[in-house]
């Protein structure tokens, strides 16, 4: 009997250890269905709070869901470890991650909306805490598995990988970066088309080949993406470096003056 009721006890002291390490997932003030899968595949590494200090701009509705504008800025005053955005109700959630070494929190791109979606940022401070913000995009959808465009007009293959840049002089010690490559950024969800994205990118001084900020594009990333940095002022420029997973590598230098947006060399 002492025995039975020594276990009965034991086990007592043990439930409510237990339930203190269940996960407890934050509530989402977006409401989404799949805000608890989000969290627990992108964000659970990290405490989450959700902080008006990241701005997530998009317009309320999706006109078009293959080509949707989205900027995401860290106001705050703790330094970025990186950024995530993220489309709740995409069939592929994470859409880009990047990192700022030396640069602004801050991105512009263009991405693809399967319907409509909370769109998220999420900053990852150095102290390990995530900053989320979002807001729901209306769409009337398609975006993720729709053939490209590039690849029905006549000779496409003659433009692939073809860079675009220009760089606008900024009023601190920051330079707007804006490029687009010519690339159909293949989801891999259209029949009959395989998976064909850029995946890394790469920003560097021209001078000395110092790694301002990098990046890592996934398949909602727009076909032709269209992207938008805030870098340190480069003397003689900036150079991009580009890969996708066929293993084909881009390289483009682009002068500090190059504005309005021209074709850039590749290699």
């Amino acid at each position: 009997m002492k025995l039975i009721i020594k276990i009965f006890l034991m086990g007592c002291l043990w439930i409510p250890s237990f339930l203190a390490s269940a996960e407890v997932v934050p509530e989402d003030p977006l409401q989404s269905v799949m805000w608890e899968f989000v969290y627990k595949t992108h964000l659970q590494t990290h405490p989450v709070q959700f902080d008006p200090q990241v701005e997530v701009i998009t317009p309320e509705r999706a006109e078009n869901s293959m080509q949707f504008p989205v900027s995401v800025e860290w106001t705050g005053e703790e330094e970025v470890v990186k950024m995530v955005l993220l489309a709740d109700l995409n069939p592929i959630i994470k859409v880009m991650t990047y990192f700022p070494h030396e640069a602004r929190p801050s991105f512009a791109a263009r991405i693809k909306i399967q319907q409509g979606s909370p769109i998220r940022g999420a900053v990852l401070t150095v102290d390990g805490v995530w900053h989320v913000n979002g807001r729901y995009v209306d769409a009337s959808g398609g975006g993720c598995t729709a053939p490209s465009v590039a690849k029905s007009l006549v000779a496409w293959e003659n433009h692939y990988g073809e860079l675009r840049a220009a760089v606008w002089p900024g009023q601190s010690d920051y330079d707007r970066l804006r490029f687009m490559v010519m690339h159909p950024m293949d989801t891999g969800l259209a029949d009959g088309i395989p998976r064909f994205i850029i995946e890394h990118v790469d920003v560097r001084d021209a001078t000395d080949d110092r790694l301002l900020a990098k990046m890592e594009l996934h398949e909602p990333v727009s076909e032709n993406p269209f992207i938008s940095l805030d870098l340190k002022h480069a003397q003689n420029g900036y150079k991009l470096y580009l890969r996708d997973d066929s293993g084909t590598q881009m390289e483009g230098v682009i002068d500090s003056s190059a504005s309005p947006l021209k074709t850039v060399s590749t290699e």
